[in-house]
């Protein structure tokens, strides 16, 4: 990293830790708190081993190329910031901070941070052309409302399950990418139905 992408980073998590409110999800059974961190603890490592090694590599060639910008150069070997929820903020610092030659090489380039405590920083920091960081984001909307149960009516639920939706995407290599993962929850165990699903309502 180059020291203004390094000094920024260093920013953005300084500024979550002094922001940052206890993190608790007392308001759900530590069942559903505990599927939900699975989850994203899973989707991590995958990202990490198998997408982010292509994401950096497209990010190099764009840096060699001078991005899209003519006023300031593209960090080549960028900050790495992941936006998530309560959930996955513990996820990542269990994955993130193992003791192991891999993750010390992450650790040292990785903040992960609320979506909130992402965008307050921003606002005084701004790094919209991502010049200095790549940003994924990953969380699990697990309140779906019912009105948005009839997009999702191919994967049909059970009586007393509900829905959950991952969104993942990642911005700063290249073209944006979105995705949507449909899952369902039982109130004992989560269930992959759909990968890369369409969250449109059907039309008439």
């Amino acid at each position: 990293m180059t020291p203004a992408a390094l000094a920024w980073l260093e920013g953005l998590r300084a500024h979550a830790t002094a922001s940052r409110q206890i993190a608790r999800d007392d308001d759900r059974p530590t069942t559903e708190v505990a599927a939900e961190r699975a989850v994203l603890a899973a989707h991590l490592a995958v990202w990490l081993d198998t997408e982010l090694p292509g994401l950096l590599a497209e990010r190099e060639a764009e840096a060699a190329r001078g991005g899209l910008h003519t006023d300031a150069s593209m960090d080549a070997e960028p900050a790495l910031v992941l936006t998530t929820t309560v959930a996955g903020l513990a996820a990542a610092a269990d994955l993130l901070g193992r003791d192991d030659p891999l993750m010390r090489q992450w650790q040292e380039r990785f903040a992960w941070v609320t979506e909130l405590e992402y965008r307050r920083f921003c606002m005084g920091h701004p790094d919209q052309e991502y010049r200095l960081h790549i940003a994924h984001w990953s969380w699990m909307k697990t309140r779906v409302p019912p009105q948005r149960w009839p997009a999702f009516a191919r994967w049909p639920i059970g009586p007393g399950d509900s829905y959950w939706l991952h969104r993942t995407g990642t911005a700063g290599a290249g073209r944006e990418r979105r995705s949507s993962h449909l899952w369902k929850w039982n109130g004992t165990t989560a269930a992959i139905l759909k990968p890369f699903v369409d969250e449109r309502l059907p039309t008439m």
